[in-house]
């Protein structure tokens, strides 16, 4: 018997295909030849690693950045590419716990309750940055934890970054050895994140710190306790108007004003609450410019 053999076919190329699969009638390729995939590996390594040293670069010295994306990082120690976060720093002729800032200068610093919704907060962010103005956020440490990536945001906006404790309690009615384990819980989280234990320090669940948190907050770090003298009520969610007429119907030069986010009301309220200060010459400043 006779055997008859068939030369093989080449291979066919395939046609290539749109991201739903059909064909879209391009030009046929052949396969690539496999000795090539390590070189071509390793050029699409470099581009990542220029396109990663590109946005690195990007990051302005002066803290007006632009954000059209959210860039995540994780929870590491900060590296070379994140310079450290400011540290504390004492104002002489302040007071422990400070109110309010000079009442001779046309400046207010609009500071925010750091938890909630973080794409909330970044929209907060980003409407300040809209209008030129620089906020002072006090980070709850559990939402650090939760959303890490915050922090070098909120830094990377030019804004202030400190510690409004780790869990959120009644801090005033805590030990002295719960008090401290809730602002230094806070203050770790911040110097893994940013490299310092932030600019200030705000008491939670009350506007006023009492004797024994004052202490412990300056044994921890922080040499002033930061409260304010306008209170917006904002999480009580009254509405944009209201939000608006209760921080300009109290605000005048020097004021430090109370917010939050993770709240709708207060995201609504920012625009008009940052148009009628131009509108009286007042600029929104972090705390730190406002005491400097």
């Amino acid at each position: 018997m006779v055997r008859v053999i068939t030369p093989a076919r080449p291979p066919q190329p395939s046609l290539d295909r749109s991201p739903d699969g059909s064909p879209d009638g391009s030009v046929a390729r052949a396969a690539p030849d496999p000795r090539t995939v390590p070189d071509r590996r390793a050029a699409l390594r470099s581009g990542v690693a220029l396109a990663a040293g590109t946005l690195a670069a990007g990051c302005s010295t002066t803290g007006v950045v632009a954000h059209p994306v959210a860039v995540s990082r994780t929870a590491a120690s900060p590296s070379a590419k994140s310079a450290a976060a400011p540290a504390p720093r004492r104002f002489p002729q302040q007071p422990t716990e400070i109110t309010h800032g000079p009442r001779d200068r046309p400046r207010v610093a609009l500071t925010f309750h750091g938890q909630g919704d973080p794409a909330v907060a970044k929209a907060l962010l980003g409407e300040a940055e809209k209008a030129g103005a620089r906020v002072t956020v006090l980070a709850v440490g559990s939402w650090l934890d939760e959303h890490p990536d915050i922090a070098r945001r909120i830094l990377d906006g030019g804004h202030d970054l400190g510690n409004h404790t780790l869990r959120h309690l009644a801090i005033n009615a805590m030990s002295e050895a719960d008090a401290e384990a809730e602002i230094r819980g806070c203050a770790d989280r911040l110097r893994r994140l940013t490299g310092s234990i932030g600019t200030w320090f705000r008491p939670s669940r009350t506007p006023t710190a009492s004797a024994l948190v004052a202490g412990v907050a300056r044994r921890v770090g922080y040499p002033h306790v930061l409260s304010y003298d306008v209170d917006s009520l904002d999480y009580t969610s009254p509405g944009a108007p209201a939000v608006t007429r209760r921080v300009i119907g109290g605000v005048r030069d020097g004021s430090v004003v109370s917010l939050h986010f993770g709240y709708a009301d207060t995201v609504a309220a920012l625009p008009a609450v940052l148009e009628e200060l131009g509108r009286r010459g007042l600029r929104a400043v972090t705390t730190t410019e406002l005491l400097s």
